[in-house]
């Protein structure tokens, strides 16, 4: 034992002295900065060794190459009165040495900018000179007068000017008073009034389609962020493989003056197949395969077909997606399916129609109008007088929509950081073997706190809240009540598991809803990824969910990154079992719980 402890202790010190002897060292010493600041500039800035210099001549090789890495330092630090002096000390190995003398910091005085050819306007000269933001007396950064020149030139684009340059500067470094006076020559050119659209494709799309589109008039003054801005909506439709939008050059103007914007669309596949699938223990096995095609209507519209089969749920539907719909950053949705639901709750077969209208009001903003129509059958368990008996309900249900979003996260499929916030309001009109107007209310939020570097651990949380405003037990009819328990709600439980049950243990839902949700999510590898959660949810009967309704389940996951989102695998166990709980679930899915 004796022995082995010292053998280990043996084989420690020299792995540590190897370490200490392979370990990367700069390339001279320096001597002579007393500001920690810019002593630690330069010695990042010093390339590194992984062993000592040689021999004297590579020592001096080395302290002269590092003399210029220090001096490119100290001229970017504003200090150009410095002394750098490279040099060898004796020993074995020779080390090389940088001795040197920062000198005065030199400062900004009097930045200006001198016009080549013809100038701009007043209001732009001055604004130009605004943008520089260099203020006398501030160190000379040599830095900051280059990022001054990039600000002048965009500003002046900006109000018009496209096709501004920067010539060759004149900066003066007076050793004299420490002083360092930048000029810059600006050519703005003439000011820029913009065309029309000239569309280059070969694809479908109309050019009459992409004009409509551009955030400007004929005759207005040309904007950087107006040509960005139609990029950015042709992007947004998801069907173009590229996209290029740029103002054209001034041999395209018009006899008038005017230039146009050249826009360069390459249409993506006409057609893509895409499939998912997901499993739980409750929920069974779920299959989706969807068939889009782009651009048929050649205004980068999308029609989608899709197909679910799964234990709960089979659906066959269609939908098509119109893009900025006469007007821009408006998008309107036509779709209609045929369906059969089968839970423990109801079983409901149907059709049903609908439109949507979405307006994105801001870049993650959104607001959303629509109405549907419904043609269902439903069978429903009620209780009457402490005895089930089955209710065949033939209905028509119209309902209309009015939803806000807010997506302020990181990412859609894998968050780790910033927040979302969604309402809806669905006021309900249900016609049929029974009649019922009623208003229904749901809202979720979601937010995500990362802790450590790299986002390595992530905290989130969700609440959903629901309530049905002018709907009672049993009134509403089943498929349309409120249901918790589950992969996407509370897991531990089964589908529709929590809340009020009748006398077979059938679930009965509710119209009121409470669910929350918090994880612990924590990186190991670059691609996998541990999740301990805790979830809980409630049902209820009446206004509000009664404290005994609540149920809470919690589990532990795996992730896989994929790339563009994680493989998601959970297992959790309902905490508090009552009669026909499992003891756990488990859960496979793509993306995060929420």
């Amino acid at each position: 034992m004796v022995l082995g402890r010292t053998s280990l202790a043996l084989t420690a010190v020299t792995l540590l002295t190897a370490s200490a002897a392979w370990a990367d060292e700069p390339m001279a010493q320096i001597q002579g900065v007393d500001d920690k600041a810019l002593r630690e500039a330069i010695r990042l800035a010093l390339t590194e060794s992984k062993h000592p210099a040689q021999s004297r001549a590579e020592a001096r090789r080395r302290a002269r190459q590092a003399g210029e890495d220090a001096i490119a330092v100290l001229r970017a630090e504003g200090y150009y009165a410095y002394t750098v002096e490279p040099d060898v000390l004796d020993g074995e190995p020779p080390r090389a040495v940088v001795k040197i003398t920062p000198g005065p910091a030199f400062v900004i005085v009097d930045p200006r900018i001198d016009w080549s050819g013809a100038p701009p306007d007043e209001g732009t000269r001055q604004r130009a000179a605004a943008s520089m933001r260099l203020t006398q007396g501030e160190p000379g950064r040599a830095a900051d007068v280059v990022g001054a020149e990039g600000r002048i030139v965009a500003q002046v684009a900006k109000l018009g000017y496209a096709d501004a340059a920067a010539e060759p500067r004149e900066v003066i470094v007076d050793h004299a008073d420490h002083t360092l006076r930048p000029a810059f020559k600006i050519a703005s050119g003439a000011l820029v009034h913009m065309d029309g659209v000239e569309v280059v494709t070969k694809g479908r799309t109309n050019p009459a389609w992409v004009s409509h589109l551009a955030p400007w008039k004929t005759a207005d003054v040309y904007d950087p962020e107006d040509v960005a801005e139609l990029e950015r909506r042709l992007r947004d439709t998801s069907v173009y493989d590229s996209i290029s939008v740029s103002l054209a050059g001034p041999e395209k103007a018009t006899p008038e003056g005017l230039r146009p914007v050249v826009v360069t669309l390459a249409d993506r596949r006409s057609r893509t197949i895409e499939t998912s699938a997901g499993y739980s223990t409750s929920e069974g096995t779920g299959f989706d395969i969807r068939w889009s095609r782009y651009n048929r209507l050649k205004r980068a519209d999308t029609t989608t077909y899709a197909l679910r089969l799964a234990k709960l749920e089979q659906r066959l539907g269609a939908e098509i997606s119109l893009p900025h719909w006469r007007r821009p950053q408006q998008t309107l949705k036509l779709n209609s399916s045929v369906f059969r639901n089968d839970t423990d709750a109801y079983n409901e077969t149907g059709a049903t129609v609908g439109v949507d209208l979405t307006k994105r009001r801001q870049t993650t903003s959104y607001r959303t109008f629509g109405v549907s129509m419904d043609l269902s059958q439903t069978k429903e368990q009620i209780s009457r007088n402490g005895s089930v008996a089955g209710r065949k309900l033939n209905l028509v249900t119209v309902a209309g929509l009015a939803a806000y979003a807010w997506d302020f996260s990181d990412s859609i499929l894998d968050p780790k950081r910033g927040w979302r916030l969604e309402a809806r309001g669905e006021p309900t009109y249900v016609v049929g073997d029974t009649t019922l107007p009623y208003l229904k209310l749901t809202t979720q939020g979601s937010v995500y706190l990362p802790v450590g570097k790299g986002a390595s651990t992530v905290l989130a949380t969700r609440v959903k809240l629901g309530a049905m405003l002018g709907g009672s037990i049993p009134d509403v009819p089943a498929s349309r009540r409120f249901y918790a328990g589950g992969g996407g709600s509370v897991r531990g439980y089964a589908y529709q598991a929590i809340g009020p049950r009748l006398t077979d243990n059938t679930p009965q839902g509710g119209v009121s809803l409470v669910e929350t949700s918090f994880e612990l999510r924590q990186k190991i590898t670059s691609k996998w990824s541990g999740v301990a959660f805790i979830d809980a949810g409630a049902i209820g009967t009446d206004k509000t969910p009664r404290r005994e309704d609540f149920r809470a389940g919690a589990g532990i996951g795996i992730r896989y990154d994929l790339g563009f989102g994680p493989i998601r695998a959970d297992i959790a166990a309902p905490l508090g079992r009552r009669k026909g709980d499992p003891a756990f679930q488990i859960y496979l899915s793509i993306g995060q719980s929420f």
